[in-house]
């Protein structure tokens, strides 16, 4: 043999044991690019064509609720009578802080509370499914009528258990005593009126009302709507239409949960959504309406 191929052979070991490593279960080739860490969002990937190195996705940017945030309840005026509605509320996740929220009234201009404001929160507590609340002497200015006092006894009622426990019954007393005004006297412990009797059939959750959000906007709430189909809006201030459609609560004939996300460009807006009338107004009443002014900031 040739004196030269010792030390050819021995530089081709040497040469093949500089050579980098692959990973097992990966096929290198030979000349191929590194990948990139992103891509353009046109890019399209087919089975033939070599698989990317996975890029981080755009982060999907949605509202999130003031911290500590409950749903507290307030009534509003339809052609059935009065109704319950509810909006977020700051600090409300607590009976206390739910009842404290409920006294000092809603922000959405279509809500109402007959509870005086200078009404005091001088005890909670929950006892074998009973929650009594002791409130300051000032609950005794809500001599409202037969109608609303009926409202008011729901509105606490359901604030609290919301807050607490929905099948807990609730007693009022004022100072200790039991609560009492003109038509009503709060002797026993009373729990939440079937939701049909005392509820409006549509509501809004998020946003709360004139909460700033960012795109695309989380909406959601709860309905009790025909064949679970919540026809919805949203406006400019000035009542434009700027989308609209329909969205599906996750029951129909009961009151369910709905919710919706919209890329929607920075500015306020009004969102209402409603009952659907498949009777083509021979029901004899309106829908029910709900509405809710927020920003995109």
């Amino acid at each position: 043999m040739d004196g030269r191929w010792p030390v050819i052979l021995t530089l081709v070991v040497l040469l093949a044991g500089c050579a980098p490593a692959v990973e097992p279960g990966r096929t290198e080739s030979p000349g191929a690019s590194p990948p990139t860490s992103a891509r353009p969002s046109s890019a399209v990937t087919t089975a033939s064509s070599a698989a990317p190195t996975a890029s981080a996705p755009d982060p999907v940017v949605t509202p999130t609720p003031a911290a500590h945030t409950g749903l507290v309840y307030f009534v509003v005026d339809t052609t059935r009578g009065l109704r319950l509605a509810r909006e977020p509320r700051s600090g409300a996740t607590d009976a206390k802080g739910a009842i404290e929220a409920m006294i000092a009234g809603p922000t959405d201009p279509d809500y109402v509370s007959s509870w005086p404001k200078d009404t005091r929160v001088l005890a909670v507590d929950e006892t074998a499914g009973v929650i009594t609340v002791d409130l300051s002497g000032e609950a005794r200015g809500a001599n409202v009528g037969a109608a609303a006092e009926a409202a008011l006894v729901q509105q606490l009622v359901w604030t609290v258990t919301e807050a607490a426990d929905p099948t807990a019954s609730v007693l009022a007393t004022i100072e200790g005593e039991p609560a009492s005004w003109g038509h009503l006297s709060w002797d026993e412990p009373i729990g939440r009126d079937e939701p049909l009797d005392v509820r409006l059939l549509v509501g809004i959750n998020s946003p709360g009302e004139w909460e700033t959000v960012t795109s695309p906007v989380r909406l959601s709430g709860e309905a009790n709507v025909f064949e679970a189909t919540l026809p919805w809006i949203v406006m400019t201030m000035d009542g434009a239409t700027v989308q609209e459609g329909f969205v599906n609560t996750r029951e129909g004939q009961t009151f369910a949960p709905w919710e919706l996300t919209l890329t929607l460009p920075p500015g306020s807006y009004v969102l209402e959504v409603y009952e659907s009338d498949p009777s083509g107004g021979l029901s004899g009443r309106p829908p029910d309406r709900d509405s809710r002014n927020f920003t995109v900031a």
